[in-house]
């Protein structure tokens, strides 16, 4: 049975998660929850699925974008981990993007 990859954070992408669940809860009571469950089921399709979205840069930045809030994961995969460096704001400038 292969092993599904572990989930690794950067305290930086954690930082930015907690940034929007503040944001959208005082948006709306319950939206921020309802913004990180929607976060927890791209996690799980990551590990589930083995899944290799897109690579936007080199060497192997792969960018998983999220369909309900306008936020795109940025990630490294393989097949022991899957590193993400960002949760990012498309809002936001893209040369502010991590990576």
């Amino acid at each position: 049975m292969v092993s599904k990859p572990i989930l690794i954070i950067d305290p930086e992408a954690q930082k930015e998660i907690e940034k929007a669940i503040e944001w959208y809860e005082m948006a709306k009571v319950g939206l921020g929850f309802e913004f990180y469950s929607y976060l927890e089921g791209y996690f799980k399709t990551l590990r589930q699925n083995n899944a290799y979205f897109q690579i936007k840069r080199k060497p192997i930045f792969r960018e998983l974008p999220l369909k309900r809030f306008p936020f795109v994961i940025i990630y490294e995969h393989n097949y022991e981990e899957i590193y993400m460096y960002s949760v990012f704001n498309t809002r936001k400038d893209p040369i502010k993007k991590r990576k």
